[in-house]
């Protein structure tokens, strides 16, 4: 949910993926290049050459093999998701493989690539990339495959036991990799040319927990809890943004697409309503906060097929709303059930709603639950004749459309 806000500048409700749903592994449904929009065709369509690499699971590259191009990515190098086989009905082995011995898909097709560390892979490819569209304006997506589970070794360090050993070698190893990246932009003169925009989809695992600000902080991975949605945020660009900077500007990642979108001098396509805002202003250190007065995080736990296709679990799925201090927590039933005060209480333990003199706060952003739909948007795609249907026990068995 979280990757499909950025390439498409909606929230989930409107773009239909709401719920995780690894498209290959499950077979039912695929992110539609004629029914969503993709921030990847808005930068091509301005004039830039561009790429994408890492994490995909939003189409069956068996199906659609073609899809990252009408996606609007020029070149790609992608990890595809599990791929489940028709004849067993049990997605592969092979394909499960991000890390060592990866399968990754690219304009040659899926294959396996024996002996090799992916991340370095899907690195490389990106360098290449750079050094051959040096001399034009280029765009590029990488949905980096670390540090998510499973717990793996890296090349820095094969000796790794435990899954905190392999976590920290992987955090590392991701912190490598961004510089060969940084050193290579700096090799070919492109520098302070460049826009680094550096996130994360969302929280750590909650088997893992590290120290924060003094206090033990554990991995809140799919909870809408801030160790869940509230992910690190680094833009940089020598020259052009301020250097060493805090900014306590409101952003999520619908942003982004109107963000590029704005610094490319282009605008997003037409015929889709957008939830984001640019932040151009805010980047370039000319404004200190975003034109937002509030941003959402949503839940995500995974969606279920039927015969009708992919739909969400909740017809509402709960959901987080927070300005630049307070935090609102919305059910199911769009009812307000908790408030919390970020700034004296980092731990959301203190619900605000059960005391008095914080009814302004509560009100100010209960508001903002009568501007979303009344019900989620399932996702959005064509039917194909043929393609794979929902198959039992295939998918998590949740009751849909609670």
């Amino acid at each position: 949910p979280s990757r499909a806000c950025f390439l498409t500048g909606q929230y989930p409700f409107r773009n239909g993926w709401v719920n995780h749903w690894d498209v290959p592994r499950w077979g039912l449904g695929y992110f539609d290049w004629q029914s969503n929009p993709s921030i990847g065709r808005v930068m091509r369509e301005a004039g830039y050459k561009t790429a994408a690499a890492g994490k995909w699971q939003l189409n069956d590259f068996r199906i659609h093999p073609k899809a990252m191009v009408r996606h609007g990515f020029d070149e790609y190098c992608m990890w595809t998701g599990g791929e489940t086989d028709p004849d067993s009905e049990r997605h592969t082995a092979a394909s499960d493989l991000r890390y060592w011995d990866p399968y990754i898909h690219t304009k040659a097709g899926s294959r396996t690539y024996p002996g090799n560390f992916g991340p370095d892979l899907f690195n490389q490819f990106l360098l290449e990339f750079i050094s051959a569209c040096k001399d034009n304006p280029f765009f590029i997506y990488y949905a980096m495959v670390l540090p998510h589970t499973p717990f793996t070794t890296t090349p820095h360090n094969l000796g790794a036991k435990t899954a905190l050993e392999k976590h920290k070698s992987m955090v590392r190893y991701s912190d490598y990799l961004l510089g060969r990246l940084v050193d290579h932009l700096a090799q070919q003169g492109l520098s302070e040319n460049t826009l680094i925009v550096w996130t994360s989809d969302n929280g750590s695992t909650r088997s893992l927990s590290n120290r924060m600000n003094g206090r033990i902080v554990k991995g809140g991975k799919m909870e809408t809890t801030e160790n869940g949605v509230n992910a690190p945020f680094i833009v940089n660009w020598p020259g052009h943004v301020p250097a060493g900077e805090e900014s306590m500007a409101l952003v999520d990642f619908t942003d982004l697409l109107p963000t590029f979108a704005d610094l490319a001098e282009t605008a997003p396509e037409a015929s889709y309503e957008y939830d984001g805002q640019s932040l151009k202003n805010v980047f370039l250190g000319e404004a200190k906060q975003s034109r937002r007065e509030w941003i959402m995080a949503m839940g995500g736990w995974p969606a279920v097929g039927t015969e009708e296709g992919i739909e969400n679990v909740y017809r509402f799925r709960d959901r987080v709303i927070r300005d630049a201090r307070y935090k609102l927590f919305v059910g199911t039933d769009r009812e307000a059930e908790k408030l919390f005060d970020l700034v004296d209480d980092p731990e959301e333990a203190n619900n605000l709603l059960e005391q008095s003199g914080h009814t302004e706060s509560a009100q100010r952003l209960s508001f903002v639950i009568e501007e979303f739909p009344l019900s989620d948007q399932d996702p959005i795609y064509r039917r194909l004749p043929g393609y794979p249907i929902y198959r039992e026990g295939d998918i998590p068995s949740e009751s849909h459309k609670k």
